[in-house]
């Protein structure tokens, strides 16, 4: 209930207020002076101060003026007569929020205190409007209210502020890289380049030169001098998404770099200095890794500076409906769209589903399901191809059970890829193994149908 404090000499005027406020919803309190106002606003907390202009002693706009020293968003209504009304207006200036002229009547100063909880509340939902602007801008469109996100949000916040390097572990598809982007976004090196590269995407054969560059002549086919990505981002952020793909020679001259700031391209003897920070991303166990000597330890906990741990959407299932908000906002404009929403029905199964894939996953489906909507509104399972995509779904009609493991990985892998439409990298990252072993993969059954 919203709390107004009627000030004013006169016992008649603040009395009838008195009684007319307090049966109209709200609950109000009346003093005769400043003085006691002051005594009042120290011990009682209001929202609204309905005060006379003249007064004995502090007249209305000293009282304004005191108080709003201590709490500048309580709100002033001054009560004047004919001959103040330029006194008034001066009130105005000085942080009123309207004035009223005697004589008046009830309903009139009802409603001039109406106005400014109406405005009051206008204040508050834009505030909250720009919050949530500013929150797009500065978190790169990450969205989730829950426990976990808070954390991964609050995280951000704290490491953007440093230089540390970062080391951003989470199984495929729960967003790493824009939690990277939001670091680089939030840091003094937004101005900077942002680079990424996946680690493994990357021929063996090229690491070295990928990152590092390399000089005219120094291998077949290096017809100029390169540089590599480390130099691309100097003075800025280099993501090396799924560093643990990184084969192992390379990954002692990673180290080097990270020790010393200093690159030699392939094919020189000059020390390059570059000021680089390093996030870098898994969605592999590094510890066990290490422990199969499959992953350097000193190159572990040189990146393991400030780690970050991304839950997957299953552990975070109250993320679901407002991660699908935003992403049929965003398909919905891409595809030039003037209104979709999701029914009770398809929220529920989508809500309920296990996400192997993750938000990438959802993402995904969202947009196929905005695609196959086409001009209705309400988007429902059939547009999301429920029974073909959800984890829980009931198409098992081949039966698994007589099925080689070569066999059922040959079917998986194929699947994968036309879902994303033959997206190595993202079929790779789907099902949990690099570029390199997928493209191994796919060789070896394609040369047995033959």
């Amino acid at each position: 209930m919203k709390r107004l404090l009627i000030v004013d000499d006169d016992y008649s005027i603040r009395t009838i207020l008195e009684e007319h406020f307090s049966k109209n919803g709200y609950e109000a309190k009346s003093v005769e002076s400043a003085t006691f106002a002051i005594k009042a606003l120290k011990v009682e907390k209001f929202d609204l101060v309905i005060t006379d202009l003249m007064m004995n002693g502090m007249n209305g706009i000293e009282l304004m003026e005191f108080v709003k020293k201590n709490d500048s968003e309580i709100g002033f209504l001054i009560i004047t007569a004919y001959g103040t009304i330029k006194t008034a207006v001066e009130a105005l200036h000085k942080g009123a929020f309207d004035f009223i002229t005697k004589p008046f009547s009830l309903s009139h100063i009802e409603s001039r205190v109406n106005r400014f909880f109406d405005y009051e509340n206008l204040k508050a939902e834009n505030k909250i409007l720009k919050s949530r602007l500013s929150y797009n801008e500065r978190f790169n469109k990450l969205a989730g209210k829950s426990k976990a996100m808070q954390q991964v949000f609050q995280q951000i916040d704290m490491v953007a502020r440093s230089d540390a390097p970062v080391f951003i572990q989470g199984e495929s598809g729960t967003g790493k890289e824009l939690i990277a982007e939001a670091i680089h976004n939030n840091s003094e090196r937004s101005d900077g380049p942002f680079i990424k590269v996946n680690c493994s995407a990357i021929p063996e054969t090229l690491f070295e030169s990928t990152l590092f560059g390399h000089e005219k002549g120094s291998f077949t086919n290096a017809i100029k001098t390169c540089k590599g990505f480390f130099e691309e981002a100097n003075g800025g952020t280099f993501l090396l998404d799924e560093i643990s793909e990184t084969p192992i020679p390379m990954q002692a001259k990673l180290l080097r770099v990270l020790q010393e700031n200093k690159i030699t391209r392939v094919g020189s003897v000059k020390e390059i200095p570059v000021d680089v920070r390093i996030i870098a991303t898994t969605n592999r166990e590094i510890k066990k890794m290490i422990r199969e000597e499959k992953f350097r330890s000193d190159l572990f906990f040189r990146l393991n500076v400030f780690p970050i741990k991304v839950a997957p959407l299953r552990h975070r299932k109250e993320d679901i409906p407002i991660l699908i908000t935003h992403f049929i906002e965003k398909f919905r404009e891409k595809y030039h769209f003037d209104k979709k929403e999701v029914d009770k029905e398809a929220l529920e199964a989508l809500v309920q589903n296990d996400w192997v894939g993750n938000v990438r996953q959802l993402e995904n489906l969202v947009e196929r399901a905005i695609i196959y909507s086409g001009k209705n509104e309400i988007l429902t399972l059939e547009h999301f191809s429920i029974e073909q995509d959800l984890d829980h779904s009931a198409d098992n009609s081949f039966d698994e059970a007589s099925m080689s493991i070569a066999a059922m990985e040959k079917r998986l892998i194929f699947n994968t890829l036309k879902s994303t439409n033959n997206n190595r990298t993202q079929a790779a990252n789907i099902l949990d193994i690099s570029v390199r072993t997928l493209r191994n993969k796919i060789h070896q059954y394609e040369n047995e149908d033959k």
